[in-house]
């Protein structure tokens, strides 16, 4: 087995055992199966996640981050939204006090603006072209 298999397996390289991810659909886009790979990716990986499903509000998605108490939110965002809904997402953590939630995106991220996110704390940004162990190791990295 590789080390890419057994990492998403969740073998003994189980870099994201213990953590709690939230997967997030903000916005009106519709299209949830990269969320999904995600999710079970993450999962493989040793997570405990939780998917909140489509169109999602910033302020239902804070509310189910600090209810369940995670260490990451995922925000799956293809609608061309992102710096909007990013922005919106963490300014209601940092109004439940969860800002020490990490926040990932993920999704139709164009690479102009990925310094904006990054400004306004998001703590990585994964694209589709990303391998999926390449996505888990740098979030493995990024919590710890």
């Amino acid at each position: 087995m590789s080390k890419e298999e057994a990492l998403l397996q969740g073998g003994q390289q189980a870099p994201l055992r213990g953590r709690r991810i939230l997967v997030a659909k903000p916005g009106l886009d519709g299209h949830d199966a990269g969320a999904k790979v995600i999710a079970l990716a993450l999962r493989d990986a040793g997570a405990e996640v939780i998917y909140t499903g489509l169109r999602r509000s910033p302020e239902y998605i804070a509310r189910v981050a600090v209810d369940e108490g995670v260490d990451a939110v995922g925000l799956s965002i293809l609608s061309g939204s992102h710096k909007h809904l990013v922005e919106q997402v963490l300014g209601q953590l940092r109004d439940a006090g969860a800002e020490d939630v990490a926040v990932f995106v993920g999704g139709t991220i164009p690479a102009e603006d990925r310094p904006a996110l990054a400004a306004l704390g998001v703590r990585g940004i994964y694209t589709a072209e990303m391998p999926l162990a390449e996505v888990i190791g740098a979030l493995a990295g990024a919590l710890e």
